[in-house]
C-alpha cells in the first residue's frame, strides 16, 4: 500500500551532525509508523534528499521537521518551506554491509552501492561504523580495493589538467611534525614540475598539512582555482576538503575516527583514489615506520609499499614508496604555526633540525628522478640552498591570497608558554608520538593555529636535571594549564641514565 506523504514546515536545528538528519515529533513519527533510525524521503518542489530520522517532543513542535545544515543545503530551505515528507526504503548497501561483516568477499555492484549510499547519506552513523568495521576485522582482496577506488572516484569531481605529467606526494601520517609538504613542494615546482597538493586537516593529529599551510595563506580552493595555480607557478597546497574529491573518503574517516582504527584496505583506497581525482600520474608514498605510528613494524610497512606500487599501476598511477623513520617527530616543532615557522626557516636556510631537511629532500628527489631529473636528492638540495624553493614557495602563498613577503619570524605562535623541565638526568630513551600530539591538542591544537610544543630534547640526546625538555605553547591561560597537566601526566619523553641495573644490589644505610 503506497504511503502518502505528510507536510511538515521546516525548521533550522543547530546540531553538528555527518548524518542527513531530520528530527520529527514523536506524534507525526507514530503516524508514519517511523521510528528512530527509520529513513525518510524530504522534497520540496522537486529537490530530493533522504535522511535518517531521530524522535524528539522538545526541540519541535508537531507538524515541524527539524533539518541538520547538510539536509538545509541539499534542498535550498528557508525557515517554514512545506516539505513533503515520506518514509524511504531501506538501501539495498545495509545488505552488502552484512556480507562483509560476515567476512564474504563484495562483489563491484555491492562496494558501488556502499559508496553511493555514504555519498548520497543514505546510511546513519552505526550503518556507515557497522561497514568499516567489516572492513577492518575482515580485510579486501585487492579487486576489492581497486573497485572500491574507482566507486570513490566515480562519486565525486576530478581535476583534469591541461598539462602533463602531474607529480604528487602523500604521507600516510602518524607522526607528528611531519610538515615535509611545505618542503617538498616548492622545491619540486622550483624543478619545474606541477606538484597540484591536496592535503587534509587533523583527524586524530595535532595539526594536518592543511591546518599548518592554512597559517600562511588559504587553503580553501575551489578545482578551478587548485588547476590555475598548478599551471601557472607550478604548486599548490590546497585543503582537499574545500573540492569535492572521492568525498566519501571524509565521510569513512569520520565514522574511523571514535573507533580509533584505520582499516589496512580503507587507507590504500583512500590515498589513492583522491590522487586520481586530483590527476595525479606519478607519487611519491611516505610510509612513517615506527612505535606508537600507523606502521609500527617494517613488515608491515612493506606490505603497504608493495600495494600501493601494484595498485597505483591498475589505476595509471606509476607509484614509488619509501619507508621512513617514524620513532620520534620530525624536526623539533609540533602544531599548525610553529610548524609553519620552522618549514619556513628550513627554506630561509636557517639552522633547523637535520631530520626535516633530509626527509624532505629524500622525498622530493624521488619526485624529481620520476620527472627525470638525475641525482634528484642533490638536485632538490641545491634548490633548497640556493633559495630557489623559497622564491617558489613565496609565488604559491601569494596566489593563495597570503602575503609572499612573510618570514618565519613574522609566524606568531601561542602567547601563553611553559618550559617541561628534567627530573633526572640522563638520555632521552624514546618519545611517544600519541602522548605529543595529546598534549598539543590540549593545548588547544589544531583548531587554534598557535597551540603547539617545541622539542628541546629528541632521542639520544644527553639531559641534564632541571633542564628543558619541551616547551608547550597555547593561545589561553586555561588550555595552557590542561596541557601541562596532560604532560605531568604523559611524559612523553623517558629519560634513562646509561647504568640500568646494580648487581648485587646494594642496601643504602640512612
Amino acid at each position: 500500500m503506497d504511503v502518502k506523504p505528510m507536510k511538515l514546515k521546516g525548521k533550522k536545528i543547530d546540531l553538528e551532525s555527518g548524518d542527513h538528519l531530520v528530527i520529527l515529533h514523536r506524534d507525526d513519527a507514530e503516524r508514519m509508523g517511523l521510528r528512530s533510525q527509520s529513513r525518510v524521503s524530504v522534497n520540496k518542489e522537486g529537490r530530493n534528499t533522504t535522511a535518517v530520522v531521530e524522535i524528539s517532543e522538545s526541540l519541535i513542535d508537531k507538524g515541524e521537521i527539524g533539518l541538520v545544515e547538510k539536509v538545509i543545503q541539499d534542498l535550498k530551505v528557508t525557515q517554514g518551506d512545506e516539505l513533503k515528507v515520506v518514509q524511504a526504503r531501506r538501501p539495498e548497501s545495509i545488505e552488502h554491509i552484512k556480507e562483509k561483516l560476515e567476512g564474504e568477499e563484495l562483489s563491484t555492484h555491492g562496494i558501488n552501492e556502499i559508496i553511493q549510499d555514504i555519498v548520497e547519506g543514505r546510511l546513519s552513523d552505526i550503518e556507515l561504523s557497522a561497514y568499516v568495521s567489516g572492513v577492518y576485522a575482515n580485510g579486501m582482496s585487492n579487486r576489492e580495493i581497486k573497485d572500491l577506488i574507482h566507486a570513490m572516484i566515480d562519486t565525486g569531481d576530478r581535476i583534469e589538467f591541461d598539462e602533463h605529467p602531474v607529480f604528487d606526494h602523500h604521507s600516510i601520517g602518524g607522526v607528528p611534525g611531519n610538515k615535509i609538504t611545505l618542503l617538498i613542494v616548492p622545491i619540486v615546482a622550483a624543478a619545474g614540475l606541477m606538484i597540484p597538493k591536496t592535503s587534509s586537516r587533523a583527524i586524530s593529529s595535532a595539526g594536518g598539512t592543511a591546518d599548518i599551510f592554512e597559517t600562511l595563506a588559504n587553503v580553501c580552493l575551489s578545482v578551478n582555482e587548485i588547476k590555475e595555480i598548478a599551471e601557472d607557478v607550478g604548486g599548490t597546497i590546497a585543503w582537499g576538503g574545500a573540492v569535492n574529491l572521492a568525498p566519501s573518503d571524509d565521510m569513512i574517516i569520520r565514522a574511523e575516527y571514535p573507533l580509533r582504527i584505520d582499516p589496512y584496505a580503507q587507507v590504500l583506497a583512500s590515498v589513492l583514489s583522491k590522487k586520481k581525482a586530483a590527476g595525479a600520474e606519478y607519487l611519491v608514498m611516505d610510509i612513517p615506520v615506527g612505535e606508537n605510528t600507523k606502521v609500527e613494524t617494517i613488515e608491515k610497512g612493506r606490505k603497504y609499499a608493495r600495494d600501493f606500487v601494484s595498485l597505483g599501476e591498475d589505476i595509471g598511477i606509476e607509484t614509488r614508496c619509501a619507508l621512513s623513520y617514524g620513532g620520534q617527530p620530525v624536526g623539533r616543532a609540533v602544531g599548525p604555526a610553529i610548524e609553519a615557522k620552522e618549514a619556513l626557516m628550513a627554506l630561509e636556510g636557517k639552522d633547523v633540525p637535520s631530520s626535516l631537511i633530509e626527509k624532505s629532500t629524500t622525498l622530493a628527489g624521488m619526485v624529481l628522478e620520476q620527472g627525470g631529473i638525475s641525482d634528484g636528492k642533490e638536485e632538490a638540495k641545491r634548490l633548497l640552498n640556493s633559495g630557489e624553493a623559497l622564491d617558489k614557495m613565496k609565488q604559491i602563498i601569494d596566489k593563495q591570497g597570503g602575503d609572499p613577503e612573510v618570514t618565519s619570524d613574522d609566524v606568531e605562535i601561542g602567547e601563553y608558554s611553559e618550559d617541561i623541565r628534567a627530573v633526572e638526568e640522563g638520555y632521552v630513551d624514546s618519545i611517544n608520538n600519541h602522548q605529543i600530539i595529546n598534549i598539543v591538542r590540549a593545548a588547544g591544537g589544531p583548531h587554534c593555529k598557535g597551540a603547539g610544543l617545541f622539542l628541546d630534547k629528541k632521542k639520544g640526546d644527553k639531559v641534564e636535571r632541571d633542564e628543558v625538555l619541551y616547551t608547550i605553547y597555547s593561545e589561553s591561560k586555561s588550555e595552557l594549564k590542561k596541557a601541562v597537566k596532560a604532560a605531568n601526566h604523559l611524559k612523553p619523553l623517558k629519560v634513562e641514565g646509561m647504568i640500568l641495573e646494580e648487581h648485587p644490589k646494594v642496601e643504602k644505610v640512612c
